[in-house]
């Protein structure tokens, strides 16, 4: 096992990973920029260093700095989180180059996974099932003509180094094709430094659904179901749920062995989230995350395991231990993701906590780095916290999830937690009656009803 861990990260997911070394007994090190200086994270890790100015460029993605902290700090493993690093194939393969342990996947298969036409063939070799559409990069706009010929009208015209909604157009019919390729391109181009971009039916429909996954080193793989991420305002989650109110236990246990099966082919290790599109009755595959998840917690709480223990024991090189058989799962879990933002314009609110007050009770957790006097500062992604309920029923997890809302209280910055007690009222959530457009729908009504 190891000694100590680099956690190249901030904010509540540095301080999950806090939790789970303490409880395996190992030493932790925090990265963090000058503006993080007095972040939670930082005060309770036992050792830490500064790396960098608060632009992360200059700190959170600046690799020398954050490898020369783990060479001073005599680190043997790096934990980098999500986001920042976490997908980086070649920060993977230099930690391991310095004689270091990446807790996660070979960079061999983060890199795989990063290209999505590259994620796309290989999931379909191994048996995945895909989204109608191009079997590779569609170069030119006659090439995307005739893609979108051959599985019709509306098409997704999507970056293939793309994430989080950019460099993502729709063209609904003929006419409307060559301005979507060409915006598509233009923003993969700035976003990513990579115009390539490829096709896909576009479906009207669908909901969002991701399976957590976890391999060894030695060809075991499990999963523990799946998480329901359908509530999203501009491909970006803000809700999710385990399991899913629109999957039956038996949809349930074919994908995850369609989805073990496949990942025990490519000889995949660590942790990985799979995310399909489900819509009529089927699931088609459109990105695999070589990473953990924001919203892992919800699978945590549904099946009573702790991921960033196993993603470390995986790394030392421990087996599984278990089986499929042995994963269960119990009750409904629900994830709020609160952010510093106004609940009604979504502008980011950075500034000084007055006060801070945590729910609890039965079958809550709370995931924050917030303190009262913390100064939320504004370079970084805006979550705060994330709040997660388990109970017996989805019913009883909305009901809890309310109480617990009505209980959170953050002053001095505005917080969307108005908008998620909005969305646990509703009756359409609350019939679990929605697809990845319901959110965006719910918002503007909100909008127009004001």
């Amino acid at each position: 096992m190891f000694q100590k861990i680099l956690i190249a990260n901030r904010g509540e997911i540095a301080l999950r990973v806090q939790r789970a070394c303490r409880e395996l007994g190992i030493a932790t090190v925090a990265v963090h920029s000058t503006a993080d200086a007095e972040a939670m994270h930082v005060r309770l890790a036992d050792e830490s260093v500064c790396i960098g100015p608060p632009a992360a460029k200059d700190s959170y993605l600046n690799i020398p700095a954050i490898l020369s902290a783990a060479a001073i700090t005599g680190a043997d493993a790096i934990h980098p989180g999500y986001g920042f690093l976490s997908e980086n194939a070649g920060f993977a393969d230099m930690v391991d180059a310095h004689g270091l342990t990446f807790i996660g996947p070979t960079a061999q298969h983060i890199a795989m996974m990063g290209d999505k036409i590259a994620a796309k063939a290989a999931m379909k070799e191994v048996g995945v099932p895909l989204v109608p559409g191009s079997d590779g990069a569609v170069p030119d706009l006659e090439t995307a003509s005739s893609v979108a010929e051959r599985i019709g009208y509306p098409v997704l015209i999507k970056a293939a180094a793309g994430g989080g909604g950019r460099g993502m157009k729709v063209a609904q019919d003929k006419e409307g094709l060559e301005e979507a390729y060409r915006l598509a391109r233009t923003e993969a181009r700035a976003a990513f430094g990579n115009d390539a971009v490829y096709m896909e039916k576009y479906l009207d429909r669908p909901r969002h659904i991701e399976l957590q996954v976890m391999a060894d080193n030695h060809g075991n793989v499990v999963h523990f179901g799946e998480r329901d991420c359908s509530l999203q305002r501009r491909h970006q989650k803000l809700l999710e749920e385990a399991g899913s109110p629109a999957i039956s236990p038996a949809q349930r246990d074919a994908l995850g062995e369609t989805a073990t099966t496949a990942l025990r082919r490519l000889g995949y290790r660590n942790a990985g989230t799979l995310e399909f599109l489900y819509q009529d009755g089927h699931f088609a595959f459109i990105e695999m995350n070589t990473r953990l998840q924001v919203e892992h917690p919800v699978t945590e709480m549904l099946c009573d395991v702790d991921l960033v223990r196993e993603q470390i024991r995986l790394a030392a090189g421990a087996e599984l231990g278990y089986g499929q058989r042995d994963v269960t799962f119990s009750g409904h879990a629900i994830e709020c993701r609160i952010t510093a933002e106004d609940p009604h314009s979504f502008t980011p609110t950075p500034g000084r906590v007055t006060m801070f007050h945590a729910p609890g009770g039965l079958g809550v957790r709370i995931d924050s780095a917030l303190y009262a006097g913390y100064f939320v500062p504004p370079y970084y992604d805006s979550l705060v916290a994330k709040l997660i309920v388990h109970a017996p029923t989805r019913q009883d997890a909305i009901n809890r999830m309310r109480r617990a809302l009505d209980e959170f209280a953050v002053s001095g910055i505005q917080t969307t937690i108005p908008l998620h007690r909005e969305i646990m009222d509703d009756p359409s959530f609350q019939a679990g009656d929605y697809t990845i457009h319901w959110l965006e729908n719910f918002v503007a009504g909100r909008r127009a009803a004001t």
